[in-house]
């Protein structure tokens, strides 16, 4: 059957701006449409939880009394991790990202370098810039003062731009705003680190729920279920459920000192060309750790997915 005119402009473009499962809010130049994912969609062997993620751009036509996704356009970056309980299977945050904000604190919670260093090497495999935000600025006194300078100088070395944010006293809330400006802007993080803070903080008209710490284990609540993109100084920021962990996928071990910058810079001074930087004599980022110039936590978390990763990636 000939398809009427009609039927093809009806299809249009737009972008996901939140997802809950089964609906997705679909942003186009008519307006807000909430969708459904047409059946085929499913169907295209996508090994992903969430085949229709928060950022990407899509087709839309009309669908009984309702909208479906008919089509996901290409994607040109996106932030993954594998998913929990699905070793085989991945879960795509959000796509089609400028920026983003790694969110982290050093106490109540403390976020793991192990998950920083996970979030960083995937952002650096997919191609999307990164800044880490140091929140809770104004408690990093007494104790956590040194703690702090240490881990600025651990990251800044590495090669990543910190911004100390408080959301009580407005240190670095304008210098994030700036950042947002005309980009689109993922926020990530543990629970409880502030995310959803810093964006209520930059735009008080939103309407995002914020939590407490749970006195008993010193963790976040969740307070987003699931990712959502908001306009915010004429670009968009796209808040995210807390993180508990980052596994990663897809990933070869061959290739992940490419994605520790530090490491990576070292590299052509090792004596044997494919060096893993584990075992192997004359290793410049081996000797490197030994003189304390690339950071010890560093290099574990490389070992450590070294190890725990491996069988997700052959």
């Amino acid at each position: 059957m000939q398809q009427s005119s009609n039927d093809a402009t009806a299809r249009i473009e737009g972008t996901v701006i939140s997802s809950t499962g089964s609906w997705y809010e679909v942003i186009t130049e008519h307006g807000t449409l909430s969708c459904r994912i047409r059946g085929r969609l499913r169907l295209k062997g996508i090994r992903s939880t969430n085949p229709v993620v928060v950022g990407d751009r899509v087709v839309v036509e009309p669908d009984g009394d309702s909208s479906a996704i008919v089509e996901i356009m290409p994607r040109r970056n996106y932030v993954i991790r594998r998913a929990s309980n699905l070793s085989k299977e991945s879960h795509i945050i959000a796509a089609n990202i400028d920026h983003a904000l790694l969110i982290v604190t050093l106490h109540s919670p403390s976020t793991p370098r192990e998950f920083v260093d996970r979030f960083l090497v995937t952002c650096e495999a997919y191609k999307v810039p990164v800044t880490i935000v140091i929140g809770k600025a104004d408690t990093l006194v007494d104790e956590y003062a040194e703690e702090a300078a240490e881990f600025e100088a651990i990251y800044g070395d590495a090669g990543y731009d910190i911004i100390r944010l408080s959301s009580t006293t407005g240190e670095g809330v304008e210098q994030i705003r700036q950042m947002l400006r005309e980009r689109t802007t993922l926020v990530a993080g543990n629970s409880g680190v502030g995310k959803s803070t810093l964006v209520s903080t930059i735009e008080p008209t939103l309407d995002i729920r914020t939590g407490e710490i749970s006195e008993s284990h010193h963790k976040g609540k969740h307070t987003t279920t699931f990712s959502t993109m908001y306009p915010i100084e004429g670009g968009y920021i796209i808040d995210t459920p807390g993180i508990k962990g980052f596994g990663l996928i897809d990933i070869e071990s061959r290739e992940l000192c490419r994605y520790f910058p530090e490491m990576m810079r070292l590299s052509p001074d090792c004596r044997f060309y494919n060096c893993t930087h584990t075992h192997e004599p004359g290793c410049a980022v081996v000797e490197a750790v030994k003189e304390g110039t690339v950071a010890l936590s560093r290099y574990e978390s490389y070992l450590k997915i070294l190890d725990e990763d491996d069988k997700y990636r052959k």
